[in-house]
């Protein structure tokens, strides 16, 4: 290793990159970001569509996600965003039935107590099950191997819970959360999930979500930050390997250039980390293939009129999960967008458009009478066909640390073990860590040298 702040390259612009070589860059390391897209931001990207901007997906947080919060802090996007003050779902059902899930002011988890006593989708039986279930839920133990054994459907229907309480209440949560059914969901991420974001504080599952373009609140506000703090960016630069030298630095072979680092994390998707990393840095890097993916689905829609006055809702027994009002971030001066996400998609993702125009436009006019009146004036789908691993039983052991077998070379992405599903919130989380290890490396070989000297 050479004198100086430490030379580190980041491979991926995503979340999970950006927060690495954010981190880096702030602890004094001399940073280069490799990104093969023109955007920074990954999985998280907005575009333009007949004239108006248009965000991939709805990716929402909640005031738990306290690493993802931070980064907006530290990018100076806080203000682009908006968190509930309480948590307020409104859940509508065809026909007109509407409840809402919303928190009171008692403690954890008796905080849900009173809109579980009101909730309409649910009969007097199920809700006491409801109640003893989420009870015994919180006393689970989520870093409990045997708990990926199994899926929470099968958890719940043992615990007591009817196929109506699984829809109408456990699978609202579940499903956006896991990307899966709670019928294919990992009992382990399911009980990290509620336990962080409903069982143990009261105010951990207040909604947040972006009022400006993704694109600007994550990959624009990224790039001048690291800019900023004298970080590297090169866009368009897609990394083709990463070799080792004899005297133990790293080279990433990238768009014509070889850049040597003193280490480098890799921030890509899991499916593209075999072909990237050296061999030996783990013991059988085709292990994360068996990671798989989910996919998302989001149907867009732009009516001539307001048809509805909420900013989301969840939809029961009917193909909508998710609804956002888009309009506002999307620039849209005239009439109401809406977005309608779809986890667990495998069933939408190859339906050609048409069939799901003739899917989704009866359903929101289901949920929202106004928009029988109301003229389309746009109808779109975007599909993210792997836009996270598959978070079934039997994940949890392949989810690598971000730690490898090279000195020097880590991993980071929202697949790794970060203890938290595939979001935003870990992704961020698994930045953190892997700057963490870059700076003891750094500093260990720093002392090394000087020691040796």
């Amino acid at each position: 290793m050479t004198d100086g702040p430490g030379r580190v390259v980041v491979v991926g612009g995503g979340l999970a990159g950006l927060t690495a070589a954010l981190a880096s860059a702030d602890g004094g390391a001399d940073v280069t970001l490799l990104e093969a897209r023109p955007r920074l931001g990954g999985a998280v990207f907005s575009f333009r569509r007949e004239g108006i901007t248009v965000d991939n997906g709805q990716h929402v947080f909640l005031r738990c996600c306290t690493a993802y919060r931070g980064f907006l802090h530290r990018i100076g996007s806080t203000s682009l965003t908006t968190l509930q003050p309480r948590l307020d779902i409104p859940v509508l059902e065809p026909g007109g039935r509407t409840g809402s899930i919303r928190r009171g002011r008692l403690p954890a988890p008796l905080h849900l107590t009173p809109t579980l006593l009101r909730y309409p989708f649910l009969d007097v039986a199920d809700r006491l099950r409801v109640g003893r279930a989420a009870r015994a839920l919180a006393r689970l133990n989520p870093g409990d191997p045997t708990l990926d054994e199994r899926t929470f459907g099968t958890w719940l229907r043992a615990s007591g819970q009817s196929e109506t309480a699984i829809e109408a209440l456990w699978d609202v949560f579940a499903l956006p959360a896991l990307n899966l059914p709670a019928e294919e969901a990992s009992l382990a991420l399911a009980t990290k999930v509620f336990q962080t974001g409903l069982l143990h504080r009261r105010d951990a599952a207040d909604i947040g979500s972006a009022t400006a373009p993704l694109g600007t609140v994550h990959g624009d506000a990224a790039h001048r930050a690291l800019t900023a703090a004298g970080a590297e960016i090169r866009l368009r630069s897609a990394a083709g390997s990463i070799t080792l030298r004899p005297d133990g630095g790293l080279v990433v072979a990238a768009e014509n250039a070889e850049l040597h680092a003193d280490a480098v994390v890799v921030a890509v998707p899991h499916d593209r980390v075999p072909a990237l990393i050296p061999s030996g840095a783990l013991a059988d890097p085709h292990r994360l293939l068996g990671l798989g993916s989910s996919p998302i689905v989001n149907v867009h829609v732009v009516y001539d009129r307001a048809v509805t006055d909420l900013p989301f809702a969840a939809g029961l027994r009917t193909p909508v999960q998710w609804v956002f009002d888009r309009t506002v971030s999307s620039g849209l001066d005239r009439g109401q967008y809406l977005a309608i996400s779809v986890s667990g998609a495998d069933r939408e993702i190859d339906r050609p458009t048409d069939e799901l125009r003739a899917t989704f436009l009866p359903a929101l006019e289901q949920m929202f009478p106004r928009a029988r009146a109301a003229r389309v004036e746009s109808f779109f789908v975007t599909r993210e066909r792997a836009a996270t691993f598959r978070q079934a039983p039997g994940t949890a052991a392949l989810r690598p640390g971000a730690l490898t077998a090279i000195p020097g070379l880590f991993l980071a992405g929202a697949y790794t073990d970060t203890g938290w599903p595939a979001t935003m919130e870990g992704a961020v989380r698994s930045g953190l860590t892997a700057a963490r290890y870059v700076a003891g490396f750094l500093q260990g070989t720093r002392s090394a040298a000087v020691v040796a000297a």
